[in-house]
């Protein structure tokens, strides 16, 4: 097994090199296996993570990986030995699970969470792990997205000057770049669509429960899940009938209401006759993501979807319950996840985390603070807490989601998932903008929501997002599957360059 702890020196090679190893899983007269595969995705690692453009998108990877995914034990399993990349705030027992901080750079707890398991026992190998945004971006107000102090800045492979999203950025950007079959991002409010829209790729952020969070450094008992980041929806469909099950140690999963096999039905999935709502106030102001929306719209009508436009905008109510029930979640849970580490030494707390990033200011904190975890620390109010998160759920379920669905009779609701990626600057930190999405809705509810390409602009990619309600799982990847087979937009490709207008 190979830690990247050092940039391996290497020639960038030419641009149709890269493309044909990232892009293609095999050439027309070559064999198409899961060892195979293995070997050209572990090869395109070594030519654009350590060496070329050095995206930065894989922390540490497995160089035995197309041997395990050759092995007889994974014949005949539902994954059949495809490669899976894990965002580095999941535990794997192979290596360290640092959420990007050298304060948990030792945190080898040699225990796989129950979903890695479940992904090991359905013929899943796990390739590696892949940077993140440092504590899954809860840590200040001012980070960058895909910046870690374990992992670095995480490029974008379809401009490498462009951001990559946060949190599961690596994630998004190793499965852009052909790093792996697919990979798991965890989601708290928007980690898993935003990395998947921006990097071209289908995501998944299931509702909350599908999947267990044990083993996981936490942000929210109440918004984290796991979910799969791939390049189409039947595959993000089959990573998560491998990964989702019920555990006991989290006891919402006990609750969730799956499916055997979330693929089933995907190839014959219809859009005829559905009411869809249609999100106009989250397009936002760009003209060129309507335009690239409406291409979208149209798609789902001539598939047969019947359109409704639903006006909605987020109550003044929603924000300020919304950061002080992640605050009091995040001391909790952090304190919780700390303290039964398995691991000796090396912090216990988040008030522990705090004071390290103070004795290590100059690795840590250099771009950014940690004003989150601060206020964290200082949010204390359980009565406080129980309100704002009474009003959460209602806004967002009976008088969210629920409502908006039951009121205009339709199935799902759609909006573009984000804008394009914005310019990298380490110095002033996150340029989101352009009021584009709803995808808040969906995460704070604890309800499915995916993203599909749904073209670009400029050469960079934009997703089409669509939510349903609690459970509706499936239903929601089956609207994703119609999309995905009526979409007409070009899709954009990986240049692994800096960004350059088009025709230039």
């Amino acid at each position: 097994m190979t830690y990247r702890t050092l940039i391996h020196a290497g020639a960038r090679p030419a641009l149709a090199l890269l493309l044909a190893t990232t892009a293609a899983p095999a050439l027309a007269n070559e064999p198409r296996t899961a060892s195979f595969d293995a070997e050209r995705q572990i090869e395109a690692i070594r030519t654009l993570d350590d060496a070329g453009p050095q995206l930065n998108a894989v922390i540490v990877y497995d160089a035995d990986a197309a041997t395990k995914a050759g092995a007889d034990t994974v014949v005949g399993t539902p994954l059949q030995g495809r490669t899976v990349l894990v965002k580095d705030n999941v535990e794997t027992a192979e290596w360290p699970t640092t959420a990007g901080s050298l304060a948990l750079a030792d945190n080898a707890t040699g225990r796989d969470a129950p979903m890695i398991a479940l992904l090991r026992a359905r013929g899943g190998v796990v390739l590696g792990k892949t940077n993140l945004s440092e504590w899954a971006n809860i840590r200040s107000n001012n980070s960058t997205s895909g910046w870690s102090a374990v992992g670095g800045l995480t490029k974008n492979p379809y401009a490498i000057d462009r951001n990559s999203c946060g949190s599961s950025s690596g994630s998004g950007a190793a499965i852009a770049a052909g790093f792996a079959w697919a990979a798991i991002g965890t989601e708290t409010n928007g980690s898993i669509t935003c990395p998947a829209s921006i990097n071209g790729l289908v995501g998944f952020k299931p509702s909350v429960g599908i999947v267990s969070r044990t083993h996981v450094v936490p942000i929210s008992s109440t918004q984290d899940t796991a979910g799969p980041m791939t390049r189409t929806v039947h595959d993000a469909a089959l990573l998560l009938t491998a990964i989702a099950g019920p555990d006991a140690a989290d006891p919402v999963t006990l609750e969730a209401k799956r499916v055997a096999d979330y693929t089933a039905g995907l190839d014959a999935a219809s859009l005829k006759g559905v009411r869809i709502g249609v999100l106009r106030g989250a397009v936002g102001e760009r003209e060129d993501v309507k335009a690239l929306f409406e291409t979208a719209l149209a798609d789902l009508a001539r598939a047969g979807a019947v359109l409704v436009d639903v006006d909605y905008s987020p109550p003044g109510e929603l924000w300020p319950a919304a950061l002080p029930v992640l605050m009091f979640e995040l001391r909790e849970e952090m304190d919780k996840y700390l303290s039964a580490r398995p691991v000796e030494g090396g912090p216990r707390s988040l008030a522990d985390l705090v004071a390290f990033n103070r004795e290590n200011a100059a690795a840590e904190m250099r771009w950014f603070g940690q004003d989150l975890f601060e206020q964290a620390l200082e949010t204390t109010d359980a009565e406080a807490y129980a309100k704002n998160l009474a009003t959460l759920r209602r806004l967002t379920r009976a008088e969210g989601i629920d409502r908006l669905l039951a009121d205009n009779k339709v199935a799902f609701l759609v909006a573009p998932t984000t804008g394009p990626a914005w310019s990298t600057d380490l110095v002033n930190g996150d340029n989101f903008g352009g009021g584009i999405g709803a995808g808040y809705l969906a995460a704070i509810a604890g309800y499915p929501h995916i993203t599909v390409p749904m073209g670009g602009v400029e050469g960079l990619p934009i997703g089409l997002s669509i939510m349903g309600g609690q459970w509706q799982d499936h239903e929601v990847l089956k609207a994703g599957a119609a999309y995905e087979k009526a979409r007409t937009a070009k899709l954009p490709v990986p240049t692994f360059e800096r960004w350059k207008p088009a025709g230039e």
